[in-house]
């Protein structure tokens, strides 16, 4: 795919945009991040979305738009919120975010968007059979790839594994709030990532967020039947991917 894309990545800590070349999905620019306002609630963030897109000025006219929010969501509408104000729940978001920038806008979760960016860009490409890209940040997301098919709003950061919500434990943001030391951080990733290869058998996981370029420190020391391997897009992947997305949708 050629040509240009311009991908927001809403997160619960910054809202983050940047032209992409669909070619190399690269970004064409530095990209723009502005704090996700507190309380994050629609109308707030909506508002920064459209402060960050004047940033860019006429340099993103006309080009497909693709926007993440860390939340399940289909036919346009937010479905859960994680990490982001409750107030996105059953929240006509894609609509509402359509009318603020007065264009058409294509709406994601922000893992899935990461998932197509490494399916695209990266670790995952011309990987056969399920791969499950992981991020690791203040939460666990997670995407399912299936022979190069997202399988959209997958929260495997959701699922309880001895008594507590998976994301609670083995998040990097959990490691950080609660001091952890690696070897003692590494056995709750052992015991996040074993539960999902007994639960799904893939054939790749993919580990993504910012604690992927720390990736020495924990994955050679994971023991699992199942390759896995550092994201190769990192904090980009949700840029890249929603910028992916929004023109194959156009398309």
């Amino acid at each position: 795919m050629t040509g240009l894309a311009f991908g927001i990545d809403i997160g619960g800590s910054g809202v983050k945009g940047a032209p992409v070349d669909l070619a190399t999905g690269d970004c064409t620019t530095e990209r723009v991040r502005i704090p996700t306002p507190q309380p994050s609630t629609p109308k707030a963030v909506i508002k920064t979305v459209a402060t960050l897109v004047e940033e860019f000025g006429d340099t993103v006219t006309g080009l497909p738009i693709g926007i993440t929010l860390p939340c399940v969501i289909t036919g346009g509408v937010t479905r859960s919120a994680a990490n982001i104000d409750p107030k996105w729940i059953g929240y006509p978001a894609a609509e509402a975010l359509a009318q603020e920038l007065g264009r058409p806008i294509t709406l994601l979760n922000d893992a899935d968007a990461a998932g197509l960016a490494e399916l695209y860009y990266g670790a995952a490409k011309g990987q056969s059979g399920l791969v499950i890209v992981t991020t690791l940040g203040t939460g666990i997301g997670t995407a399912l790839i299936y022979n190069g098919v997202l399988v959209p709003n997958a929260e495997l950061g959701h699922i309880e594994i001895d008594g507590f919500q998976a994301e609670k434990r083995a998040a990097a943001g959990v490691r950080t709030s609660e001091d952890l030391s690696w070897p003692v951080y590494i056995k709750r990733l052992q015991r996040y990532y074993e539960t999902l290869e007994m639960l799904f058998t893939p054939d790749l996981f993919v580990v993504g967020g910012g604690i992927s370029r720390n990736s020495d420190k924990f994955l050679p020391y994971l023991e699992l039947k199942t390759p896995i391997v550092p994201a190769h897009l990192r904090n980009q992947a949700g840029i890249v991917g929603a910028a992916r997305y929004a023109s194959e949708q156009a398309a």
